[in-house]
């Protein structure tokens, strides 16, 4: 007989839609003809982080955009390059920071819309395709650099860059396609998700940028993608983004199942997740196969990016 209860399924609502307008029609993309082949996708969303006025920023990967949310669902344009932005995040000084697989970290204005390159390599080498990022209460800087790794080839990266020293350390270089990544309360923890794995690793962290004794927090099962974005909330609770089974799962932080979160819109391919809202404790998804955004109330708010604000 199973120790635990099995995690509790809620129900989510739709807070909007990608508008008609911005759609691209199928237009063509070498990132789709490379990661999402023979589909013609009208948008491919990534990256929610919130502002703090409470807008909602999203990417859109294979059209090189970017995507300013008001909290009452109202979409706008704010840049579009000649880029593939994945991950998203912003600083506490309010740079919007991208992590963009055809060039690497980059930096956003949001008022005027240029990006501009800010880490782009380790030692003259490119990256294989970095995917998501995060920053610590020290300002420092995480990022997954995922390129086309998996069990064929566990060669992705997980790097910590501190602006301090201008030192860039390779936490990580055998991740089975690293892509979401999220900060324990104390930050004494790294939570990676491997999507191609279907797993998430726990990766205790040393001020010295070594690592040791990381292991699995959780194994997941089934679908045909894998664990995706992850959050935590205040509590430790870590909340991982299911792109094969269409919702997001908690857990607690001994990886005890919780919650199962299901996407309204009906779509598969749940890729990433937020808190917002009043309080921060309004979790907020991306179904990024029907471009929807869901939210649901969680237990407890989410872990703050503004809390180390001077």
């Amino acid at each position: 007989m199973s120790l635990y209860a099995p995690p509790q399924q809620v129900d989510t609502e739709l807070f909007t839609r990608l508008p008609d307008a911005l759609s691209m029609k199928g237009e063509p993309s070498g990132w789709i003809e490379a990661n999402k082949p023979g589909q013609h996708l009208d948008a491919f969303l990534e990256g929610p982080s919130f502002d703090r006025d409470g807008n909602l920023y999203v990417t859109d990967i294979p059209f090189g955009r970017i995507f300013r949310i008001s909290p009452q669902g109202e979409w706008t344009l704010v840049a579009r390059y000649d880029g593939w932005p994945n991950g998203l995040k912003i600083h506490r000084d309010g740079t919007i920071y991208l992590a963009d697989y055809k060039y690497g970290i980059m930096t956003l204005d949001p008022q005027s819309g240029k990006v501009s390159p800010f880490l782009t390599h380790r030692r003259s080498e490119g990256f294989k395709g970095v995917n998501d990022l995060i920053f610590d209460r020290r300002g420092r800087l995480y990022f997954t650099d995922q390129g086309q790794t998996g069990m064929h080839d566990p060669t992705g990266r997980v790097y910590r860059y501190d602006p301090a020293s201008d030192r860039l350390d390779c936490l990580l270089d055998t991740g089975i396609s690293p892509n979401g990544l999220a900060l324990s309360p104390d930050e004494k923890t790294l939570y990676v998700a491997m999507t191609r794995g279907n797993a998430v690793w726990r990766v205790p962290l040393f001020d010295d940028g070594s690592v040791s004794k990381v292991g699995i927090f959780v194994q997941m099962a089934g679908g045909v993608s894998g664990a995706d974005g992850v959050a935590v909330d205040t509590e430790g609770s870590v909340y991982v983004a299911d792109a094969g089974n269409g919702c997001v799962w908690s857990f607690s932080a001994f990886g005890v199942p919780a919650y199962r979160y299901m996407a309204a819109s009906g779509g598969r391919t749940v890729t990433n997740l937020a808190f917002g809202g009043e309080n921060n404790q309004t979790l907020y998804f991306i179904d990024s196969s029907t471009s929807a955004i869901l939210k649901v109330t969680a237990p407890a708010p989410g872990l703050s990016l503004y809390s180390h604000h001077p």
